[in-house]
């Protein structure tokens, strides 16, 4: 068989006896299926620590686990689903739950990346089939947005008119009772902020605004831009290089099994990186979905091995970035108390790629420099939402479900001048839909503790519009101002 992605770093695998028989068909794809023995760790009960398995955890049924996706996988490339497998109901039943979490790369004691073999399974489905109107409209959504900005008023009445938002469900399949985002009267590349040379910047870095933060959220990109800038980076926003198309990681069409058009995105934003990747530069982003896509789902794409090797070294999150700034002792961010000498409680809720990669630590360190911050962990699975899964009229069930088991009850328990901080869109928008509350991006979190802005708007551009906050703690007069820096 023909496989659409690259698979030759499983080529070595499965040569003891701790493995799984290798299929017959599939060559690395089936090595990488076979790395699932059985151990049921996927398998975890709503209370266990750890996201693994979301579906499962809603369900109890075995096929909606890694270890049971794997099993049917392996039984489609051993052709006992027939000469037509990835058409076959019983292969898309078993990953139709799938929220490509990433846990089980993780979590998993083989590291079985169910998200990628997902993805495979998707394409090759594709190859005979053409996927849903749904779908193509998901995958190039990156496309889509600049456009729909000048339809948001008509957007606006699907959640207003009665009978829309249902009439779009039976038309395309998008839940009814799922809001859908708010689109930004403008996005923030289209129109950014001066740019501002510090007098002694420390070093250079990019700040990798994707679709999300650009169409959806800019004022979490002006955010990130305010903070980096006032620890006295100087930081170059990545525009494309070749078209006036936009730049995106191909995170969407990849998750819909895209793989062309995913690789066509990547290749693309490789080719913008390439001088600031020569250069050393870190490449800082936002959204946990879209990093993950640039340091470990790229290296699948069959693209040039140095420039992917290089992407993914020093793709960082913004917290991992400042945390390392930090621990090289260079970080010496001006912040103050939001609330003056009353600490501010903010509950911190993970996404499943910042739990993925490990970079909850870099968050835990960063926040716990933070002065009059008292900082509550939400332990929770996926938060259901998971991109396009959570507006999937058949998905929006088990989406809630999830969000359920422990995120939406902790939300709602607490005080309603705590603050909630949540770094996916998707993780924002479930919050928002499930407990009507708003919540922060880290990049806001730190923005409103500086003690100075530092982004300059010339007054011929009008300041882009903010989303509406939550409700701010009560300010305490003269709070002292603090950096953050290692002692």
């Amino acid at each position: 068989m023909k496989l659409e992605l690259d698979w030759s770093a499983y080529d070595a695998y499965g040569q003891g006896d701790a493995y799984a028989a290798i299929p017959a068909t599939g060559e690395g794809f089936g090595k990488a299926a076979a790395l699932c023995i059985g151990s049921r760790q996927c398998q975890k009960k709503a209370a266990d620590k750890g996201v693994m398995c979301p579906s499962f955890r809603i369900t109890g049924e075995d096929q909606h686990s890694t270890r049971g996706r794997a099993a049917v996988l392996r039984e489609a490339l051993d052709g006992k689903l027939g000469g037509t497998p990835f058409q076959q109901a019983q292969l898309a039943d078993a990953m139709a739950l799938c929220v490509a979490c990433k846990g089980c790369k993780r979590e998993c004691p083989n590291g079985v990346d169910m998200a990628a073999l997902r993805a495979e399974t998707l394409a090759q489905r594709w190859r005979r089939q053409p996927p849903p109107l749904r779908t193509w409209l998901f995958a190039r959504l990156p496309r889509w947005l600049p456009h729909l900005q000048r339809l948001r008023p008509l957007l606006a009445l699907r959640d207003k008119l009665p009978g829309a938002a249902w009439a779009g469900e039976r038309l395309l399949g998008i839940a009814a009772r799922r809001r859908l985002p708010r689109l930004a009267a403008q996005s923030f590349l289209s129109n950014p902020p001066a740019r501002m040379e510090p007098a002694e910047p420390l070093r250079e870095v990019v700040l990798l605004v994707d679709c999300f933060s650009n169409h959806l959220e800019p004022n979490i990109a002006r955010a990130a831009l305010d903070v980096l800038q006032a620890a006295r980076y100087r930081v170059h926003l990545l525009q494309p290089t070749d078209s006036s198309a936009p730049l995106c990681c191909g995170r969407t069409a990849w998750s819909a099994g895209l793989v062309d058009e995913a690789r066509e995105h990547a290749r693309r934003l490789v080719a913008a990186l390439a001088p600031h990747l020569a250069a050393g530069r870190p490449v800082i982003g936002l959204e946990p979905s879209c990093l993950s896509m640039l340091r470990d789902e790229v290296g699948m794409l069959g693209l040039d091995a140095e420039a992917v090797q290089a992407l993914m070294k020093q793709s960082l999150m913004l917290e991992e970035f400042l945390a390392r700034e930090l621990d090289a002792k260079r970080l010496v961010l001006p912040v103050k108390p939001l609330a003056g000498a009353a600490p501010t409680r903010v509950h911190v809720h993970g996404h499943c790629h910042q739990k993925a990669h490990g970079t909850l630590k870099a968050l835990r360190k960063l926040l716990g420099k933070m002065p009059g911050l008292q900082v509550e962990w939400i332990e929770s699975s996926c938060c259901g939402m998971a991109g396009s899964f959570g507006y999937e009229a058949e998905h929006y069930g088990h989406s809630m479900a999830m969000a359920e088991l422990s995120l939406l009850p902790a939300v709602r328990a607490a005080a309603p001048e705590d603050l909630i901080l949540a770094s996916g869109t998707s993780c924002r928008q479930q919050i928002r839909d499930g407990a009507g509350r708003e919540s922060l991006h880290l990049a806001e979190l730190l923005q409103a503790a500086l003690t100075v802005l530092p982004t300059a708007v010339p007054p011929s551009r009008a300041p882009l519009p903010a989303a509406p906050r939550p409700p701010a703690p009560a300010a305490a007069p003269e709070p002292r101002s603090e950096t953050v820096s290692q002692p």
